[in-house]
């Protein structure tokens, strides 16, 4: 039996980076130093020499993760530059991301996280008399590298998507995979780290219900296994989430478009009235998307945030 139609075709990966009118550069050439710009999709990789017959497949959103990591870097790496110079950060430029990075800070970071003030205090400095870390800085600013850092590359990623003929890396399972992969490891080894040692750590799940004699195991047993497994499955939901919502905003896009060419519309009187109607419908779900890019960047940050928070934090 034939295939039908792959309606999530230009959410997808590929080995090509699409152009109009049908073509596509081969991204496998392109890097071997032979540009070539074709109809269809023909590249295969670049052949590894360690491993005869295996190719190593470089795709588009590989290509665009570069190009997320890259801005981030000199964003922010611009940016920390002029903030240390303890003078105010000049230019509506700079000032934006400031901005955005004090707004992880002061309002998802720090009031999720806390001062340590009770758990911490030998560790990490004075404090005054109303817990607050003082010549030191805040207990929480010691995350701020990791979270700031998921937070910006994932918002470059799902911008990237705004762009003709580009795409969102985030729009991938595998990529999204990562992430949470990423932020699940971090989180693990901060707890292990502030709660000292990997039997600390596992017992910190332990809850005291109240029970007595077996009941006390056994139902203590059960809610360990849920609390670890739990927090195993919200890291898990970090990557469908995301990208669920990227993949989900493109894929309405596709659709409204593709009232213009659906058959019994093209060639018809009925497309001069669906085709302008699919356009503003378009560019209205493309302002949408835009908010869901930031949004959809706090989420992930403010989520991991809050699983951090629940292990290196004593229950």
């Amino acid at each position: 039996m034939a295939a039908g139609p792959d309606h999530f075709h230009h959410v997808r990966d590929f080995p090509f980076f699409e152009m109009p009118l049908g073509l596509g550069v081969d991204l496998a050439k392109w890097f071997e130093g032979n540009p070539h710009v074709h109809v269809g999709a023909g590249a295969t990789g670049i052949p590894l020499p360690m491993i005869p017959g295996v190719h190593f497949q470089i795709t588009k959103f590989m290509v665009l993760q570069v190009v997320a990591a890259v801005l981030t870097l000199l964003i922010f790496r611009g940016l920390a530059k002029r903030v240390q110079t303890g003078e105010p950060t000049q230019g509506r430029f700079w000032n934006f991301w400031e901005s955005i990075a004090l707004f992880v800070r002061d309002e998802v970071v720090r009031p999720t996280i806390g001062d340590g003030h009770h758990e911490h205090d030998d560790d990490h400095g004075e404090h005054d008399d109303h817990g607050s870390a003082t010549h030191k800085g805040h207990y929480a600013d010691q995350f701020l590298p990791f979270i700031l850092s998921c937070f910006f590359y994932i918002l470059f990623c799902n911008l990237l998507g705004a762009i003709p003929m580009l795409g969102s890396p985030t729009g991938s399972i595998c990529v999204t995979g990562v992430l949470a992969v990423s932020a699940f490891g971090f989180n693990l080894y901060q707890g292990v780290q502030h709660l000292g040692g990997v039997g600390n750590f596992l017992s910190n799940f332990w809850l005291e219900l109240g029970l007595e004699g077996a009941m006390k195991f056994v139902i203590g047993l059960l809610i360990w296994v849920i609390e670890v497994f739990g927090l195993l499955v919200k890291h898990g939901v970090l990557a469908v989430r995301l990208f669920a919502n990227i993949m989900g905003g493109h894929t309405v896009v596709g659709v409204i478009l593709g009232f213009i060419a659906y058959e019994g519309v093209a060639g018809e009187p009925m497309q001069l009235l669906v085709a302008p109607a699919s356009v503003v419908g378009q560019v209205l779900i493309g302002l949408l998307e835009l908010f869901v890019s930031f949004l959809q960047a706090y989420v992930f940050a403010y989520l991991t945030t809050i699983f951090l928070s629940s292990c290196i934090h004593k229950h």
